[in-house]
């Protein structure tokens, strides 16, 4: 026994002119058919077809209505006596139509699409270009709330009000450049090119509007030339070609501290000592400095078979994922610092170290690994000076110093003054951290401005 029918045609994407005979023919003829909607140009055309616009008000949200439309036509298609029902969607049935792929997940339906025009022959033909040989991406607007990926073109459709636009501004970087398309081929058509922050601007659009991207820059093909520079430096520059992980240490750790003097100097601007725009792309220009040196390793460990850059990014993401589980699972915390203990004892496991100690790098500078070792202690449930307690400690201590008479050097300095330095400097580290402060950073900070007080002393500035 055969299965009734839906027969899909499509109204083109705007007036009568792009209707194709075959639709005209099945909706006047057929005893049983349905538009989804009459909010279309060519809609017109058949107003003696009946359509699914009042279902629209009756429905909690999109997914139920498009299920509740497929069920209707599947239950007019069962009940036909020609066993055939003819069912009508804006544009082509093959392009953006949810409620199409509902009818062919149907089992005791035959489902028959038949060709129409679509939205992306028009922007195609308006834009002048072949969706092939630019290898044309077509997304729906309302498809998620992450950044929208390159290359490009894209193709954005859905984009049928001012609100759906803003949020296809928040998934690009805003100084894409954006071609609305709106009502192809009709007498109002409208091709409007904006920056992506200004989409929201575009008050008019409705369900005849889409968004040509035609590219889009992101950090994945950013990423994906650097590495490719760096594939061609080791194979013809004669400097790149003899280096090795040892080679580049230097650098590595020379550009690691450029990149935190510039970080230094962009902070302060931000906090009003400085120009924030100079200093903003000082930083910016170091820490692309740091990042092709990750780049020159991520290259050298592909070349040894052992780690490329793809192999870093992919293992950071997953760790960072796996280390989040408040956020990727159904743990929860309340503080940061619950957080971070949640860290310690992940990471801990993670490693199958016996300590939280295992894998600091000692070689840290004093101040750093003090503080660091003050977190850790903090995660196994040490009691740890802090506050009022810990400013009470540094007080008490400094109250017993006694200038010598005469100033020491580093190798007449008794010890046991040493001893009391070292117990003030660890209540000072405790007290930083209390106060969420950085002592290291701190120390660096007034280097600096001894320096300049330096320079301007001798009469350099």
């Amino acid at each position: 026994m055969s299965k009734p029918v839906v027969r899909v045609v499509g109204l083109g994407p705007g007036d009568r002119r792009w209707l194709t005979q075959s639709t005209v023919e099945a909706l006047t003829t057929a005893a049983t058919a349905r538009l989804r909607t009459r909010k279309h140009p060519a809609a017109d055309e058949f107003a003696d077809v009946d359509s699914y616009d009042d279902w629209y008000e009756r429905a909690d949200s999109f997914e139920e209505l498009y299920a509740d439309i497929a069920a209707d036509l599947a239950r007019l298609a069962h009940a036909a006596p020609s066993g055939e029902v003819v069912y009508a969607v804006p544009g082509s049935p093959v392009v953006a139509e949810h409620t199409v792929e509902l009818l062919l997940a149907d089992p005791s339906l035959e489902v028959r699409i038949e060709p129409a025009v679509s939205v992306i022959d028009m922007a195609c033909a308006a834009l002048g270009r072949d969706p092939m040989a630019a290898q044309l991406r077509i997304v729906d607007a309302l498809s998620g709330t992450g950044p929208l990926l390159g290359p490009g073109p894209l193709l954005v459709l859905q984009a049928y009000s001012p609100e759906v636009l803003a949020i296809v501004a928040d998934r690009l970087p805003a100084d894409s450049s954006v071609v609305v398309l709106h009502h192809l081929g009709l007498a109002t058509q409208e091709l409007v090119t904006v920056p992506a922050a200004e989409l929201a601007s575009f008050s008019a659009a409705d369900h005849l509007t889409s968004l040509w991207v035609d590219e889009i820059r992101t950090a994945g093909a950013a990423s994906d030339d650097l590495v490719a520079l760096m594939h061609l430096l080791r194979q013809e520059c004669a400097w790149d070609i003899e280096q090795t992980h040892e080679s580049l240490l230097r650098h590595l750790l020379e550009e690691s501290y450029e990149a935190i003097d510039a970080l230094e100097e962009y902070a302060r601007a931000l906090d009003g000592d400085g120009d924030v725009e100079a200093t903003a792309a000082h930083a910016e220009e170091e820490l692309g400095d740091l990042l092709f040196q990750i780049i020159f390793h991520a290259e050298l460990g592909g070349e040894e078979g052992r780690f490329d850059f793809t192999s870093l990014a992919d293992g950071v993401r997953n760790k960072l994922i796996s280390r989040h589980p408040h956020v990727f699972g159904d743990v929860e915390v309340k503080t940061a610092e619950e957080a971070a203990s949640r860290w310690e004892q992940l990471k801990k496991v993670e490693k199958q170290r016996e300590s939280v100690t295992d894998g600091i790098a000692w070689q840290l500078p004093g101040l750093v690994l003090h503080a660091k070792l003050l977190r850790k202690a903090r995660a196994v449930g040490l009691s740890i000076t802090e506050g009022s307690e810990a400013l009470d400690e540094v007080r008490a201590l400094a109250s017993r110093l006694t200038p010598s008479s005469s100033q020491s050097d580093d190798v007449t300095v008794e010890p046991d003054v040493e001893l009391l330095w070292g117990q003030i400097l660890s209540s000072l580290s405790a007290l930083a951290r209390w106060n969420g402060i950085d002592l290291e950073s701190i120390a660096r900070r007034e280097a600096l401005r001894l320096r300049d007080e330096i320079v301007a002393a001798e009469g350099l500035s």
